[in-house]
């Protein structure tokens, strides 16, 4: 089962709407409530963090018997430094994001918490791809 969303960089309003559709493919599947918190929780930080920093970018949610894997891929600035920007507080939001309650640095570190695999590349000037990886049945975090 595969499903693919479109996000805009800067659409606030937006933010959110496919980790709020995949929520809801979850729960039709009845996957257990924690894992499936975990993963709205890192597909939440993803896009909000594509929406807060890049110009566009997309997300591909494939769900199988095993997994659901996460692949975002934005077109923005990219991360100069991505183990910096793994440190709980590190932001390199804009202020009008943090004046809206964004931007805080939580958003990767939390993805890292709540996923089972997390991969990061990116390329500054380009962009960058998100992996996320958890698995449905408590095989690890859960």
């Amino acid at each position: 089962m595969e499903f693919n969303f479109t996000v805009t960089g800067g659409d606030f309003i937006s933010a959110g709407h496919a980790s709020s559709e995949v929520k809801k493919v979850l729960q039709k599947l009845n996957v257990d409530p924690k894992i499936t918190r975990r993963i709205v929780v890192a597909l939440y930080e993803a896009e909000v963090n594509i929406v807060a920093h890049a110009y566009s970018g997309t997300i591909k949610a494939s769900i199988d018997t095993e997994k659901i894997t996460l692949v975002l891929d934005d077109e923005g600035p990219g991360i100069p430094s991505i183990e910096q920007a793994m440190q709980e507080g590190f932001s390199t939001a804009s202020e009008k994001v943090r004046e809206m309650g964004f931007g805080a640095g939580m958003g990767l570190p939390n993805m890292s918490k709540n996923a089972d695999e997390l991969n990061i590349t990116s390329d500054v000037n380009k962009g960058t791809r998100v992996e996320i990886i958890t698995w449905l049945n408590n095989k690890a975090k859960a």
